[in-house]
């Protein structure tokens, strides 16, 4: 496994490792495209865990509103990679997330992308405003002023 301060990911704060499976290929012989999608799920999940962000008892909580991904190299097994996440933007509702996949067999990043997640009440069925302890507990986590 790649030391988890390389260079490719030393501006994510939360860093997830994964060991690609055999069966994660296409015909193709590299990893089918979706996977890198639940990757970064998985990474936003862990960013997400550690601040300790549910859903509510009042039922306001995240959730994803878009999603992007560019792809910069084939992965193909054996390999295994390092999700990198981290916020850089809040708004009044939404929160953006920006991911990274680092390939252990390329030596690089093989894809990049971010989300948006949108603090949302799921009672009312529209957005809620991110609390001011939401906002502390990410520039925490990140060690920078949001």
């Amino acid at each position: 496994m790649t030391d988890q301060q390389d260079p490719g990911l030393a501006e994510f704060p939360v860093v997830t490792p994964l060991t690609i499976e055999w069966g994660q290929q296409d015909a193709f012989g590299h990893v089918n495209n979706i996977h890198f999608f639940r990757w970064f799920e998985t990474g936003r999940i862990e960013y997400l865990a550690r601040l300790g962000m549910a859903i509510t008892s009042e039922g306001i909580g995240p959730i994803l509103a878009a999603i992007n991904c560019n792809y910069r190299r084939q992965i193909k097994w054996p390999d295994d990679i390092l999700i990198g996440t981290r916020v850089t933007r809040i708004g009044n509702s939404s929160i953006t997330v920006a991911h990274a996949i680092w390939s252990n067999r390329n030596k690089a990043i093989a894809a990049d992308g971010d989300s948006t997640v949108v603090y949302f009440d799921y009672n009312r069925q529209r957005p809620h405003p991110v609390p001011d302890e939401l906002r502390r507990l990410v520039a925490e986590l990140e060690g920078r002023e949001m």
